[in-house]
């Protein structure tokens, strides 16, 4: 394989599970050990960086192949660029007429983002509602641990008085009837398949026995 001027890859991001880039410089092949450092810059692919075509000794990936993304990170002052086919969690990839990045969420609390300000997944312990992440969902959301969203509920209204005690109908003659109160819904969920809370309620309720005019048998 030829060598393109690129002595070694500058190391991969510690978070996705690869070497730390051995800081120390690197002299060129073509330069005594008295003269001064170089940065190469070249073209080409080299070792541990595939997809890389335009690379730097110091800062690693400048440019990648057309389909790939360039992913940016930062080791305390210095930065380092590689290639990747998919932006790792936290990160968002935008295509651009020369160069696609890999760019990153603004919440810290966001796994992965359509754009800097639209989350469309949280991290663990965190809950998405309307593109952002919250640690307790919001006044008329309920959290849903499966899916880790915070889903809009009914908004009910203040419960009606008991109706009458009736059996079938009646209000007398039984010994036993129902009552009734409802509530009216004062705003609907805008999410589909969101449950609402009871908007009817019955109890059991005591019935006269005998009605007025019947005649009691002995």
């Amino acid at each position: 394989m030829p060598w393109y001027g690129c002595p070694r890859c500058p190391g991969w991001h510690p978070e996705l599970g690869a070497a730390r880039r051995d800081p120390r410089p690197r002299r060129a092949s073509h330069h005594s050990p008295s003269a001064p450092l170089v940065s190469a810059v070249s073209a080409g692919l080299f070792e541990n960086c595939t997809g890389c075509v335009l690379c730097s000794e110091d800062n690693g990936c400048i440019t990648c192949h057309h389909r790939l993304f360039l992913l940016i990170w930062r080791d305390g002052i210095r930065q380092y660029g590689m290639c990747v086919h998919t932006c790792p969690p936290g990160y968002f990839g935008v295509r651009g007429l020369e160069v696609n990045r890999c760019t990153k969420c603004r919440s810290p609390s966001c796994e992965s983002c359509f754009s800097k300000d639209f989350c469309m997944k949280c991290k663990e312990k965190f809950y998405l509602h309307k593109g952002q992440c919250f640690r307790q969902c919001p006044p008329g959301t309920a959290a849903q641990p499966g899916t880790r969203e915070c889903q809009e509920t009914c908004e009910p209204g203040p419960w009606s008085e008991w109706s009458a005690c009736t059996h079938e109908g009646r209000t007398c003659g039984c010994k036993w009837g129902l009552e009734t109160r409802v509530r009216e819904v004062l705003g609907t969920p805008r999410e589909e398949g969101a449950s609402c809370p009871a908007l009817l309620e019955t109890r059991k309720c005591r019935l006269r026995k005998h009605c007025p005019g019947e005649r009691q048998i002995a």
